[in-house]
Parts: C-alpha cells; structure tokens; sequence
C-alpha cells in the first residue's frame, strides 16, 4: 500500500481520518478546528455514503453540516410527497444525531432535482455560508439523476470558491449505483462502524437492511482490506487547478 493512498489518516496527527492536505494546514495545526460539509440528495445518502467518516470528524470536536439536497419526498410508496418527506426529514434528524451533525434542507424535490443557475447559487452559497475545509459529496458517475444533481452542484461550487475547499467524492451501493469508482483516499471507521450503522437505521421507511445489503456493509470490509483495517470508507479526491478552478 503506497502512502499516497493513506494519507487521509496516517498523515493526520490527530489520528482521527482528518487530511493531512497543505491548503488547510493540518499537519503544521492538527489541533485546528475544521469544518466539514456534506451534500446529499436524499436523506440516507450521508449516513450510508461516508457516516463513519462524518461522525469521526464530528466526535473530534470539528463542525460537521450535512446538506440533504431534497427531503425524499419520493422515497415511500403509497405516501404523499408531502408525508413521505416528513416522515424521511424526521429519519434524517434522528439520524443527525447519532452522528453528531446538524441538518441542513435545500429545498429540492426527490426524483425532480433541477441543475441551473439559480440553483448552483443556492447550492454554492449553502456550501460558502459554512466556510468549509473539507466537502464531501456525491461521485457523478451515478445512475440516480438526484445523486448527479447533488454531485455536479457540488462541483461547481468548488470551481467557483475562493478559497478554495478539499473536495472528496463518496460512494452508494457501488455497481448498483455507483459506477468506476476507485478510491485515491481511505479513512478508517472500525471505531465509528456501530455509529454509522445506528444512524442508517434510523431511515426505517428506506428499508435499512436492504440499505446495507446494497454493497454497504461489504464495501466497508472491502475498503478495510484495500486500507489494512478492519473497516474503511472510500473517496476519490477532486484535483485541478486551486488558482483558477480549472479541472
């Protein structure tokens, strides 16, 4: 395993999955507080995608958002939108809590997620409002159209931001959902892998087994391997020019 690919832990001094990236300064301040942002497009894509890496952030004492871009108002059959999405915000919430992170709603609608202007500001400015260090997202070689949605505002919002944040692109049931995904960058969850799991139950009405049966559970074992550790999660890192935003 070269160094490259384990530097989003072995590097940190904090010990914790942190990065060990120059433009934030860790490794020269690692008792720097971060903050860290995610953009998702339904609730449970957080907490599936990179949950142990969320909470691992957040019981260090960094600032973690997470940015559910709608409230799954799709995701219940026989439900309304509007029951659906209180039903699932009220999920997120509670599973906001198990890991220790604050909540954010962007007001999109599940299966109807738009990318244009308007929207790119308000994504961008959701992200700016939190001055973030680090921003995890959505990879956009996804066959879910919200998860592209999610992912490419996301982009955007990296391009435009001065200074510019770390980008890390996270993983949903890869194969099934996720498509060529290799990792650059790992971080260790064996010791928040209980914690994620309490958190993705908490989406009752998304069928929480068949969440970890969609490749969950084993990609966290399989990325634990790759890392040498009992269970890991995945990213791929955005790379480009930080000056103009070029990728």
């Amino acid at each position: 395993m070269t160094n490259s690919r384990r530097q989003f832990i072995a590097g940190s001094a904090l010990g914790l999955g942190a990065l060990a990236v120059p433009s934030i300064g860790l490794a020269q301040a690692p008792d720097k507080k971060l903050n860290i942002v995610c953009v998702g497009a339904h609730p449970d894509d957080p907490e599936s995608g990179c949950g142990g890496t969320l909470a691992k952030y957040a019981n260090a004492g960094h600032t973690v958002t997470v940015v559910y871009l709608t409230r799954g108002e799709g995701g219940i059959p026989g439900k309304s939108a509007d029951e659906a999405a209180a039903i699932r915000t009220k999920e997120a919430e509670a599973a906001c809590k198990w890991l220790n992170v604050r909540p954010v709603f962007a007001g999109q609608v599940d299966g109807d997620t738009m990318v244009n202007n308007a929207w790119i500001r308000t994504i961008g400015g959701l992200i700016e409002r939190e001055k973030p260090d680090i921003v995890f997202a959505h990879w956009p070689m996804d066959t879910h159209r919200d998860h592209q949605a999610a992912s490419l505002m996301t982009i955007q919002a990296w391009v435009q931001a001065k200074p510019k944040f770390d980008l890390y692109f996270f993983e949903v049931c890869s194969g099934e959902q996720t498509m060529a995904f290799r990792p650059t960058d790992y971080v260790d969850i064996t010791d928040t892998q209980a914690q994620k799991r309490k958190a993705v139950f908490c989406h009752e009405s998304q069928d929480p087994e068949g969440i970890y049966a969609c490749g969950h559970e084993i990609a966290e074992k399989f990325r634990g391997v790759e890392m040498g550790v009992t269970a890991a999660e995945g990213f791929i890192r955005m790379t480009g020019r930080n000056s103009a935003g070029i990728i």
